[in-house]
Parts: C-alpha cells; structure tokens; sequence
C-alpha cells in the first residue's frame, strides 16, 4: 500500500512504512527515529518539512540568521545547512543499499562539514529554496522503492541500516533541528 499526500502542487507517494526495529539502525539514530510521529504517514512528515521550515524561518530578519546562542555554535544559517548536508549524506546511504552496493560507506565529521560548507554565507531564502529541492528529490526517489528495497541492509558509519530506516533517519533528524532552531535560535 502506498500513501500520498498533496503539498504546493505536488504529489509524493510513499510505501507505507513500519517504524523500523532497533537491530535496523545504529544505537545513536534511535534519538532522531523517535522524532517521527507514529499517528501520521511518513510520507506527510516529509513532505510537510519545506513549508514548516518556511513558516519557522522564512520572514527572520537578516541579523537572526547569523545569530548562534552560544559561541562555539552553529548559526541559524549553519544549521539549516548542516540538515542539507546531512539529508544529502542519509539519502546516499539509501540509494547506497537500495542499489545493493555491499561497500561500507564512511562516516561524516558534522563540525568539519559545516565549516567547509559556506552555508553561514548564504542566504536563509537561498538555503530554504535547496532544501525543498533536495526533499522533493529524495521523495521521488523514496516513492520508487519497494518492500524488499526498503529491507535491503548496508553499513555505514560503522553501522548497519536499512533503507527504511534512512529515510525515518531523514525524517527525524529534519525535525530534531526544527526543534532546536525554534527553541533556541527564535
């Protein structure tokens, strides 16, 4: 059975999905698997992602994009970049193991990456315009797996994952950052 769901014009279709089972993902991803609501399709949550971080972020004035809360952390700029980079890091995994490629894929330094990433550099409206191009990728991408492509296992980072639970990853690490922008960024 596949959900679909109607955001800006589009339609993103999704198998629908059993939360994944701890033995799906490293330990450390439970935190971010936990964010995604068991009462709604997975295939809304993601899809309703860009014009919630458009509603949160999109009208903040030039001098809250810059702000970090505390020195030595990220701006608001840096972490919408960082759930680019990361959503973009998760989605390769995906594609990694669903494409049955039995290579282990490394891991990533977050810190390393924001720095590297000009993202502090750049408009928040520039950032938001690529994370809703990059989601609606990825959602047509997701929209073509099926069952058994969502079970196929890989490892990555030291751990193993299955398909399903890369994109539940997405899902729940997009919402986490939400989150921290909104309770201590705004």
């Amino acid at each position: 059975m596949r959900t679909s769901c109607r955001h800006g014009g589009e339609v993103d279709s999704l198998p629908a999905m059993k939360r994944p089972g701890a033995d799906e993902h490293g330990d450390y991803y439970a935190i971010y698997i936990d964010r995604v609501p068991d009462d709604r399709p997975l295939a809304d949550v993601l899809a309703e992602a860009p014009d919630a971080l458009d509603a949160l972020l999109g009208d903040l004035p030039v001098e809250r994009e810059v702000f970090a809360y505390e020195p030595g952390k990220w701006t608001c700029r840096e972490v919408l970049g960082h759930v680019i980079d990361a959503e973009r890091i998760f989605s390769y995994r995906a594609l990694h193991i669903a494409r049955a490629d039995s290579a282990e894929l490394p891991g990533m330094d977050q810190d390393e990456w924001a720095g590297a990433s000009n993202a502090a550099g750049r408009p928040l409206p520039e950032l938001l315009r690529e994370f809703r191009a990059l989601r609606a990728a990825n959602a047509a991408f997701f929209g073509s797996l099926d069952e058994d492509t969502l079970s196929r296992r890989g490892v990555a980072s030291g751990a193993e994952f299955t398909v399903r639970a890369l994109i539940h990853i997405i899902a729940g690490h997009e919402l986490h950052h939400r989150d921290v922008l909104r309770e201590r960024y705004l």
